[in-house]
């Protein structure tokens, strides 16, 4: 039976903000005043280094109201106590001005609430005074404390004025249509679906292991999740990585996802960790690898920019690849399955636009080329293969920089955030709202954003709480699902009981256009001997 939709209320009517002078005299703000409120950064508490001024070792800084503004050089902390008289969704924001390097650069700041670390921000340089919003952030009744600089900031920052006012949450209301207009109709169906729920739950997702791992068990992960919780995820992450020009074999993941959608009813997703030569220059296009001299990393020779020209190595090797996986998705869409697609993954890696923090090849040439090896991937698959069975996702991150890894709304339907921790936040059961909502804002609220993998998986009541309706999540594989150092198990049975959370039994039998009878789990041999797919790939000659 499908669950009571539920929209929860953020309550942001009225807020009562408390400052200190530098003589600790306290500013009175009643609960009644009108939000926003604005209050000059030099009456907050300062300490560690953070001072008035007027001016930087005589530079002047025209532009500031108030008396003058708050220097941070390498430390300093601003602390503000705010009084709030009801549970809800506020936004904290300055006006600042990070002077040191060119205008782009940024500085890393911590921000804290109550003594717990909210994670890192980068301050960009403007070229002079600007607007900076740290984000919204979820505050219970009663009194918090929040401190801007704290510990691990890098400091160098003028702040003018400190803002606070209700958090101004997004409709999430997505337009149900594909980016690609020939979609299939069960691809419409599915991008439908997920639009309806996008909001009001959270779909359960879990990563299956690839490449032989777990002894060839490919169903460990989800056996754990049924044994500690009764259910199991309504999405279930695949790889492609496996078919390739290099050392490919066939490890049956495209019937794996074909059962999956088939026989399970559930929905698939997939990322392609497409491999190069690790010695590009010496490699004979067509050549067979061992695996051991292959890489996926920016370590090797090949240049990511040099996909764009027709005439190069690295354009040939890519329509290779391209061509193997255009095969494995064409037996999907002839089976009509749709996949959720999250190709050329966390591109940018860490910060920076150049591709010098890459972690993948498909991002070491910067985010323009990057952008470019998108649009090719996807007007290839799209037109020259006739490959329309895709909803696809793109990776961004939430540096100041990172919208500009964006390929454009014409080739995306969902953008993906990999939260780890330490990568950059130390997140726990959080619901990463900063994240989320940045996403949101980066893409004006037009695409559905989803926690494409995590480790820990955030606690239902705080993505509630704060309006942090990620699509789904979908830890990795291994310890980051069955190891309590990630996810405790209570937790974990508590995330896929709740009535905001979506499992594979509670999935629509129509949910691609067309009745499906979903087999319980093992009725088909266990999904590890001959099946009626198997029957089915025979009849249709696809093997």
């Amino acid at each position: 039976m499908n669950k009571t939709l539920r929209k929860v209320l953020s309550l942001m009517t009225t807020i009562a903000i408390a400052g200190t002078f530098l003589t600790n005299k306290p500013i009175s703000v009643k609960a009644a005043t009108s939000l926003p409120v604005k209050m000059e950064a030099e009456t907050c508490t300062l300490s560690n280094g953070a001072t008035v001024t007027d001016n930087v070792y005589g530079t002047k800084y025209p532009g500031y109201s108030g008396s003058g503004f708050v220097w941070v050089p390498n430390s300093g902390t601003i602390t503000l106590n705010v009084t709030v008289p009801k549970n809800g969704m506020y936004e904290l924001s300055t006006r600042c001005w990070m002077y040191l390097g060119n205008k782009g650069d940024t500085r890393l700041q911590v921000l804290s609430i109550n003594g717990v670390s909210q994670g890192n921000f980068y301050i960009p340089n403007k070229g002079g005074w600007a607007d900076y919003s740290f984000g919204y952030f979820y505050l219970e009744a009663g009194q918090a404390k929040i401190e801007i600089g704290t510990s691990g900031s890098w400091g160098f920052v003028l702040y003018d004025t400190v803002t606070f006012d209700n958090a101004k949450m997004p409709a999430l209301k997505i337009d149900p249509t594909p980016s690609d207009v020939n979609a299939t109709s069960e691809t419409k169906a599915l991008k439908n679906y997920l639009t309806s729920v996008y909001g009001n739950h959270v779909l359960s997702g879990q990563q299956e292991i690839y490449g032989g791992g777990n002894n060839g068990n490919t169903e460990l992960e989800f056996n754990y999740i049924h044994d500690k919780t009764g259910k199991y995820p309504a999405i279930r992450g695949f790889d492609m990585m496996n078919y390739n020009p290099l050392y490919g074999w066939e490890d049956g993941t495209t019937n794996r996802i074909i059962q999956w959608v088939k026989q399970r009813g559930g929905i698939a997703t997939s990322s392609w960790h497409i491999n190069i030569p690790s010695d590009f220059t010496s490699y004979k296009l067509g050549d067979k690898l061992d695996w051991s001299k292959c890489t996926y990393k920016p370590t090797s020779s090949f240049k990511a920019a040099n996909c764009l020209d027709k005439s190069t190595k690295e354009y040939a090797y890519l329509m290779l690849a391209i061509d193997d996986l255009a095969k494995q998705l064409r037996v999907l869409q002839d089976a009509k399955v749709p996949l959720l697609f999250r190709p050329f993954h966390e591109a940018e890696g860490n910060n920076n636009t150049d591709g010098s923090g890459a972690w993948f090849w498909w991002g070491s040439s910067g985010s323009e080329v990057y952008k470019q090896l998108w649009q090719l991937l996807y007007t290839t698959l799209t037109e020259k293969y006739g490959i329309h069975n895709l909803i696809w996702e793109v990776n961004l991150y939430t540096y100041a920089n990172s919208a500009q890894w964006y390929p454009g709304d014409n080739y995306v339907d969902i953008v993906g955030y990999d939260k780890y921790e330490g990568s950059p936040y130390t997140w726990k059961t959080s619901a990463a709202t900063t994240a989320f909502l940045t996403l949101v804002n980066d893409t004006t609220d037009k695409k559905m954003v989803a926690m494409t993998e995590n480790d820990v998986i955030p606690d239902i009541q705080n993505i509630v709480n704060q309006g942090a309706w990620w699509l789904y999540f979908c830890p990795w594989y291994g310890d980051f699902i069955t190891s309590s150092t990630y996810n405790n198990p209570t937790l974990l049975n508590t995330i896929y009981n709740s009535p905001y959370v979506l499992t594979l039994d509670e999935l629509p039998t129509n949910l691609y256009g067309t009745t499906t009878t979903k087999l319980t789990y093992g009725n088909v041999n266990n999904f590890s001997k001959t099946s009626s797919l198997d029957s089915y790939l025979l009849s249709t000659n696809r093997r």
